[in-house]
């Protein structure tokens, strides 16, 4: 077998090992291989059957580059793919990018104003294709830190968006959303953005709590006036009525009459609408039907005109003193000519209220009424909720079900058109006498017709993407053999938006089949105090910075380490050096294994031919394997890597490893099958979580091609051992009790002493060689005479520290030490009997007090012991 060097180097590993991966083909799906039933993210038990298991990956924006969210993410997903191959099912894992419609746009965009361009100046045809250009040089940097990430994802399959085979799948399903009546163009209000110039989505709206003005306004005099309140004050003159309960006494007497909007003129009526909350502010409301989804409503109620005050970019278009004034420069100016009438009653500031601001440039979104192309989502939405309650998907965890079923079962109909010049175009055209065709993907517009200038959301063509990328609309090998896909592995932040858009469009295209079996949430990252990261927090971590300094193995295991299902996961740098450290450790002990005739070739002896130590290390292997399997079944990858971590540290190598060299030394052949078998199968669990070192360590010790292609660790019953377990943990309990008695004692580590242990008629006894080598304990001689004696668990050790430790310096310090506590002691015993203390301190304060006394009074307890066993000297 190979000699392996005697350190670590993530970097002279990494590449190669990623680049063999690839050339072999380990991550290139054979829809030949796969069997017609789907299979969930475990699969109930090994099998030899080639069952497929898919997962296409989330595509991150072309624009984008691997962030700490990333990582996680795409570290879950290749955890559940590898250990997927590894159990023999046919296994894709798709990876592609999305155009990004706004982001995408708006890079190229700033590209061309440093040449002092506009996309205007380019014309369309010329700027797409400048954005295709851009695409091919510099989009896409994500895709190759994914490699450096490890990630197992088949390149032969790699998409994107805006492909040909995509765009067919695009305008195929708008014709038939179309054609079904569930795609219609009508004037609504939507989320406006006055810098991108484009409709947007909810997902592309980031809301939050912004301090403003509050100003009440009295509209009409005297018995007529009524007092509204507003935030965005020059909405105002838009205003086409007042709106109040119905049931409301307060103005009962108001309702169907007018009043004057002040610094217009105009009268508008008074209407009765249950939408107003007559408990909220004064109870009345004003009503802009073109400026507020609410007010728009209340105005479609009772047929109000819809006046609209603003252009696409902000700025007033009504004609009077605030006209061509940006709507930030009209809200004062607005409030300031009303406090000149006498008309501001109240003004609040600051007040903090909720504000949208689009996702991309941070620019306050504006609700605005404007003529856009609608999904009618009420069939759709209501199939992606069926899909989830009669069990077709499963939602992980559970709990986040209710989210799911409050967004779809409330859904809003979707404004799918943005003005934009990068994206899919809308696949409709018009005729010169106002007709309207939906022209297919196989299909040509009638001459003299002319297509919609709008381009569809981005989320239009990544809701499709399950399907889209196995080949849809054709009926293709690989979309027979892995749709329905396995797992979606998604942030919860995204289950609204992306993932209902998904069920919506794969539910209706693949005729009731859901696009993928289990939805798998996990949340954000956050720093070590759970924090959000954030730049202005300073906390932001990135993870090729990790990735280089620790390796990809560490900073994977260092995600999954936190990754528990729905919950946001804790991260730090200590912990990635801790990681690596565990990399190390795992490294060094293979190592150990290797150079002591580790044996992975012969098959395992029978339990009765093994010793105690080797039956009880395969009975935790066994345990641990099991349990691991488990864990993958519920995705709690946080506790998949926490069971290898502790065996692999605390039990194999600190434990199995010491016990192995003193059964090797003594010609113990038998334990170097079991060595090798541990650390084969120890290695091949790991290999999900850390996927570069175990791939390096096991080619060494197998002498086989390569992990991957490994079979994923069994469980065998057969090897669980109760009474290796007991006895095994025996002998650690007794040599961790003397370890902490010698240090007490003021013994160094690697210090020997004699010592006379009573081991007779227990079953440690025929450990006693292990256990003296690893206490450091000699023999004791005929003129041995202990100075110091404790008892485990009714066997006796007693040790003879004559001239091993200076007494002198040792009685120092351990009367330091008892100083210590006994100042500790007394004043916690003052603050526990003072009257006052103790009457106002809450629970936890006094509760720590008490703990502190206690803990001093066993250490009192310790340290006069420990002064009284030392010899006199």
């Amino acid at each position: 077998m190979p000699e392996l060097p005697t350190q670590y180097a993530p970097a002279d590993v990494e590449t190669r090992s990623y680049e063999r991966w690839v050339s072999r083909g380990y991550f290139t799906a054979d829809p030949g291989e796969a069997s017609s039933a789907g299979v969930e993210p475990g699969g109930a038990e090994q099998s030899g059957a080639r069952e497929p298991y898919s997962v296409v990956l989330p595509p991150p924006n072309v624009t984008g580059s691997l962030h700490i969210g990333h990582a996680l993410d795409h570290s879950i997903q290749d955890a559940l793919t590898r250990r997927a191959r590894m159990r023999g099912h046919a296994t894709l894992w798709l990876p592609g990018m999305d155009h990004a419609g706004i982001a995408t746009q708006n890079v190229v965009e700033r590209e061309l104003a440093k040449e002092g361009l506009s996309r205007h100046d380019l014309g369309r045809e010329a700027f797409v294709e400048r954005v295709w250009q851009w695409k091919e040089e510099s989009g896409g940097r994500i895709l190759g830190q994914m490699k450096k990430l490890g990630d197992g994802v088949d390149w032969s399959r790699e998409r994107f968006t805006m492909d040909p085979g995509l765009s067919k799948a695009v305008q195929t399903i708008f014709k038939r959303l179309f054609d079904d009546g569930l795609i219609y163009r009508a004037e609504r209000i939507i989320n406006w953005c006055p810098r991108c110039l484009t409709a947007l989505s909810d997902i592309e709206v980031e809301h939050s709590e912004d301090e403003g003005e509050l100003v009440s306004i009295r509209y009409g005099d005297g018995e007529a006036a009524i007092i509204v309140a507003t935030t965005r004050a020059e909405t105002m003159l838009g205003d086409t009525a007042v709106a109040v309960h119905p049931a409301d006494e307060r103005y009962r007497h108001l309702i169907g009459t007018e009043v004057e909007l002040p610094l217009t003129g105009r009268m508008i009526p008074i209407v009765a609408d249950e939408h107003v909350d007559p408990a909220f502010g004064t109870g009345a409301v004003k009503v802009t039907p073109a400026h507020d989804p609410n007010d728009f409503e209340i105005g479609r109620r009772h047929s109000l005109p819809s006046i609209t005050v603003m252009d696409e970019r902000g700025t007033i278009t009504v004609h009077g003193p605030f006209l061509g004034l940006d709507r930030f420069e009209a809200r004062p100016a607005v409030v300031a000519a009303l406090r000149a009438e006498g008309r501001i009653v109240a003004e609040k500031r600051p007040y903090l209220h909720a504000v949208g601001h689009c996702s991309r440039c941070k620019t306050v979104v504006e609700p605005r009424l404007s003529l856009q192309w609608f999904v009618d989502v009420s069939p759709l939405a209501k199939a992606a909720g069926d899909a989830v309650r009669d069990g077709r998907t499963r939602i992980h965890p559970p709990e986040l079900a209710k989210r799911y079923f409050d967004w779809v079962d409330d859904m809003h109909d979707w404004c799918i058109s943005r003005q934009l010049w990068w994206g899919h175009r809308i696949p409709v055209w018009y005729g010169p006498d106002g007709e309207i065709v939906c022209v297919g993907p196989d299909e040509q517009p009638p001459a003299g017709y002319v297509q919609d200038p709008d381009v569809l959301d981005t989320w239009f063509s990544s809701g499709l993407w399950p399907f889209s990328t196995l080949g849809w609309p054709e009926k293709t090998a690989d979309l027979a053999a892995f749709y329905p896909t396995s797992v979606l592995v998604t942030g919860y932040d995204i289950l609204f938006f992306w993932v209902a858009r998904m069920m919506m469009f794969g539910l209706y295209a693949m005729d009731g089949q859901p696009p993928f079996r289990v939805v798998a949430l996990h949340g954000m990252v956050r720093d070590q105090y759970g924090k959000k990261m954030s730049k202005s927090f300073g906390n932001v971590v990135d993870p090729l910075d990790w990735i280089e300094r620790y390796g990809a193995d560490a900073t994977r295991f260092t995600l999954l380490r936190g990754a528990n299902p729905g919950s946001d996961v804790a991260i730090s740098e200590e912990w990635a050096a801790g990681s690596r450290n565990f990399c190390n450790k795992i490294w060094n002990a293979t190592r150990f294994a290797l150079l002591n005739g580790a044996n992975v070739a012969a098959p395992l002896p029978d339990s009765a031919e093994l010793t105690a130590s080797d039956r009880w290390i395969l009975s935790r292997l066994a345990s641990v394997t099991a349990s691991v399997d488990a864990a993958y079944e519920e995705f709690e990858f946080a506790k998949v890597a926490d069971l290898l971590y502790h065996f692999a540290w605390d039990e194999v190598c600190d434990w199995y490893v010491e016990l192995a060299k003193i059964q090797i030394a003594a010609g113990h052949e038998h334990t170097k099958l079991v060595l090798g078998h541990v650390f084969d199968a120890l290695l091949r669990l790991l290999h999900p979580l850390a996927p570069f070192v175990t791939e390096e360590l096991w080619r060494a010790l197998s002498g086989a091609e390569s992990i991957m292609v490994a079979e994923w660790p069994t469980a065998d019953a057969t090897r669980i051992d109760a009474v290796a377990e007991a006895e095994i943990g025996a002998v650690q309990n007794l040599i961790t009790e003397v370890r902490r008695f010698r240090s007490d004692q003021g013994l160094k580590p690697g210090q020997r002493v004699a010592a006379r242990l009573d081991l007779e008629g227990t079953p440690l006894a025929s450990h006693e060689r292990a256990i003296r080598t690893l206490l450091r304990l000699d023999e004791p001689a005929d003129s041995f005479a202990p100075t110091a004696r404790l008892t485990v668990a009714s066997v006796v050790v007693e040790l003879d520290t004559v001239g091993a430790i200076d007494v002198a310096a040792e009685r120092k310090r351990l009367e330091k030490d008892l100083a210590t506590a006994r100042k500790e002691a007394a004043q916690s015993e003052a603050k526990l009997g003072n009257e006052q203390f103790m009457a106002k301190a809450p629970d936890d304060v006094v509760a720590k007090v008490r703990a502190r006394q206690t803990q001093a009074l066993a250490d009192i307890a310790r340290l006069e012991a420990q002064l009284a066993a030392l010899p006199a000297g």
